[in-house]
């Protein structure tokens, strides 16, 4: 039985990836300090005799190291997550996202343990070339804007996961995820899908930042979830960094038409500036679409949901479950 660390674990795509890994007859440790991760995604699996968990953070050594010393592999997925949480707790953002991962890499080298870190898709900034491919250029705005400090700790991660693999012989896999979403997904830290789809069944005003033009690709996180594990028992993937999403393109103004008729809802589309939300410095990317191509040779990787299908299963979710 291969035993599995996923830091995070307890947080929206964490806690999917360990039901996987579970399945697929893994024994599976969690360490979260349930900053932004709830012990009600993982309260399900906390009798299963193949499930630990563990309270506490990657940025305590004395927590990370035995857990890392009993495993075989390990999912980094601890992070700062959401734009919300970012804009308004900058310093504590970039201490998880730099030496969290930090830790972990470091520890994990001294048995060559494999480790898949998670960075996103933030890490392309403001480049306007679509679609991103892994060797894309990054494009980043002013230091006063805290949004690109957070770009900068995800570039950062990736390279030191390149870094460790290459001086250390350390195997590790990146993955750069965009838009995941699906059940589970809070909005609480400015997640426009669970936003959007609690509002649209309250009735509320559905909230759109910006004009609305700005456009994302949105992909299952059962989907993300299994190419994750086929990435990292695949050793072809070593030393690489992969986008993981979808290819199929939506406005943000169009995703909240869409929610608010598959919700039947009587709420208003209100469009709100950004600078009201995230203040005066704030910039946004106005199109965010992944090339998926070379996961797709190396994991045979396709998306399996579209967008209707995604939005289907989150709003039954929180039709039980407004969270």
């Amino acid at each position: 039985m291969k035993k599995v660390l996923v830091t995070g674990g307890a947080g929206f795509i964490g806690s999917h990836l360990v039901e996987e890994l579970l399945n697929k007859g893994c024994f599976v440790y969690v360490l979260d300090d349930l900053s932004t991760g709830k012990l009600a995604n993982i309260k399900h699996l906390l009798k299963n005799k193949n499930f630990k968990f563990k309270k506490g953070s990657v940025l305590d050594k004395k927590v990370l190291n035995p857990l890392i010393q009993k495993s075989e592999q390990i999912y980094h997925l601890a992070a700062a997550v959401g734009v919300k949480l970012i804009m308004e707790h900058p310093l504590e953002s970039l201490n998880t996202n730099i030496f969290g991962t930090h830790n972990v890499l470091e520890i994990a080298s001294r048995k060559k343990i494999p480790v898949l870190i998670t960075s996103s898709s933030e890490a392309y900034g403001k480049n306007g070339d679509t679609p991103f491919h892994e060797h894309s250029d990054r494009v980043y705005g002013s230091s006063y804007n805290i949004r690109w400090g957070y770009a900068l700790s995800k570039t950062l991660d990736e390279f030191l996961a390149l870094a460790y693999f290459r001086e250390k012989k350390s195997p590790t896999v990146t993955v750069r995820l965009f838009n995941t979403t699906g059940p589970r997904q809070t909005g609480n830290y400015g997640m426009v899908v669970p936003n959007f789809i609690k509002q649209a069944l309250a009735h509320k005003p559905i909230t759109v930042h910006g004009n609305g033009e700005q456009s994302r690709c949105f992909s299952y996180v059962h989907d993300i979830t299994r190419a994750m594990i086929a990435l990292l028992n695949n050793k072809k993937a070593y030393g690489e960094i992969f986008n993981l999403g979808s290819e199929e393109r939506i406005s943000i103004k169009d995703l909240a038409e869409k929610v608010k008729k598959m919700t039947n809802s009587k709420s208003r589309i209100v469009f709100i500036p950004h600078k009201k939300v995230y203040g005066e410095n704030f910039e946004d990317m106005n199109i965010r679409v992944p090339d998926i191509s070379k996961v797709k040779i190396l994991a045979a990787y396709a998306p399996t949901y579209t967008l209707h299908d995604i939005l289907s299963k989150t709003i039954d979710y929180y039709k039980t479950n407004l969270i």
